[in-house]
């Protein structure tokens, strides 16, 4: 069990590591974050679909914490009330949800994709929530070639999905290519072996041979 347990950790923390390189590296940003990176949420993903939701979650809400010190909200100047609801939602929230990715992880290859799509719509989910909870003042924006007013719903769907749905298509395009590599798909499919099972014989016959003695 402790094997397992750290076999875990470390197969997490490698893939925490590797989203947040990732997340460097952006093809578009926007004022006030929200940016288009090298599909950065899906090793986190991955992480969900192998473990589960308990480890995926954990490694997610880890991965939140990552984003707030490379935001840089601190530096927005927002009320106190403002930056609460911003580290909440726009950052805890929103990037934990990844951590369910492996929801339909036994229904196999479309199951995990399925998982995949989802955390992603839900991601966008909480930063519509969150530009019309907490910036609803921004009431005047241009899209579509006009100017729109007073009309906050609009201005976080545009606003939002300018880079989720670009970042959304790459996210569950690579993880359709990589799935379908068998020795990725083995990686992320099959259960971790018991600490035994990775033992040398020398050390099995050890290890049988001190039990023996102990008896």
């Amino acid at each position: 069990m402790k094997h397992k347990r750290l076999v875990a950790l470390c197969e997490s923390a490698i893939l925490l590591a590797l989203s947040v390189v990732l997340s460097y590296i952006k093809f578009f940003e926007l004022p006030f974050d929200g940016s288009i990176t090298l599909f950065s949420m899906l090793p986190v993903s991955l992480v969900a679909i192998k473990y589960g939701w308990k480890w995926g979650l954990g490694t997610a809400f880890c991965f939140s914490w990552f984003q707030i010190l490379q935001g840089g909200v601190f530096g927005w100047g927002l009320t106190p009330g403002m930056l609460i609801g911003s580290l909440l939602l726009d950052y805890i929230l929103a990037y934990t949800v990844l951590g369910f990715a492996g929801i339909f992880r036994k229904k196999g290859y479309w199951g995990m994709l399925g998982g995949i799509a989802l955390v992603c719509v839900l991601r966008f989910f909480v930063h519509f929530l969150a530009g019309i909870i907490l910036w609803a003042n921004f009431e005047q924006f241009e899209a579509f070639g006009q100017v729109i007013q007073n009309n906050p719903v609009l201005y976080s769907i545009c606003y939002n999905g300018v880079y989720m749905l670009p970042e959304t298509i790459l996210t569950v395009v690579v993880a359709a290519i990589l799935l379908k590599i068998p020795q990725i798909k083995k990686l992320f499919t099959q259960p971790v072996p018991p600490a035994w099972a990775m033992m040398t014989k020398e050390a099995v016959k050890e290890a049988l041979r001190e039990n023996e003695e102990e008896q």
